[in-house]
Formats: C-alpha cells, structure tokens, sequence
C-alpha cells in the first residue's frame, strides 16, 4: 500500500505558474503509474496528466497539454505537476493517485491509491 501527500497548491492569476507535488510513503513508488487528476466545483473529477513507472512515457488532457508537464523522481517518492498559463477554468481541487498496474491509463476507476487533494485557485 501507498500514502499518498499532495502540495503545493495556491491561489495565483491568471497567466501565472504553479508546481504541485506528491509525496508517496514506501519503498515500492517506482512500481505504480502515477496520475492527476482535478475536481472543480460541481464537477466530476477528471484527468490530467499521467506518467509511467519510468517517467518515460507521459499522457496529457486536450484542455492542458502544452500548458503542464508531469514529472516524477523515484529517488525522492515524488511526482510533480508543472502548471504554466494557468487560467481561471484550471480552479479545482487536484489529486494525485497511483495505479498498481503498471499500465498508463486516464480512468479514474484503474487508480487504486488517492491523496488528499490540494486547492489550485486561479484569479483572473
């Protein structure tokens, strides 16, 4: 099993930047898929960004490609979240989650490990 910590978030404006990160308890991290996923208000949660066991393989959602970058650094149990040109439609609670699977997958039903969720305000 694996805890998941995420932080980071804030409120900044429009057109600014933002890293969130999260912190994963256990020796196995390098074993699990990572995800993140976001929750606006009266909104289902959707994906993000996702990133192989590696960190050789990323996948983005439409609405943020070109504007974030996930990352992840087994030494230190980490995955990131780079968000740049952010915009007040990018408000939500995020997620960062983990997939024991092993495979790189969008469905929030394939992710078996949820953190908490830190709060990403964007002001226009």
């Amino acid at each position: 099993q694996v805890q998941l910590v995420e932080s980071g978030g804030g409120l900044v404006q429009a057109g600014g930047s933002l890293r969130v990160s999260c912190a994963a308890s256990g020796r196995t991290f390098s074993t699990y898929t990572m995800g993140w996923f976001r929750q606006a208000p009266g909104k289902e949660r959707e994906f993000v960004a996702g990133i192989t066991r590696s960190g050789g393989i990323t996948d983005y959602a439409d609405s943020v490609k070109g504007r974030f970058t996930i990352s992840r650094d087994n030494a230190k149990n980490t995955v990131y979240l780079q968000m740049n040109s952010l915009k007040p439609e990018d408000t939500a609670v995020y997620y960062c989650a983990a997939d024991k699977s092993g495979f790189l997958r969008r469905d929030i039903r394939s992710y078996d490990y949820w953190g908490q969720g830190t709060q990403v305000t964007v002001s226009s």
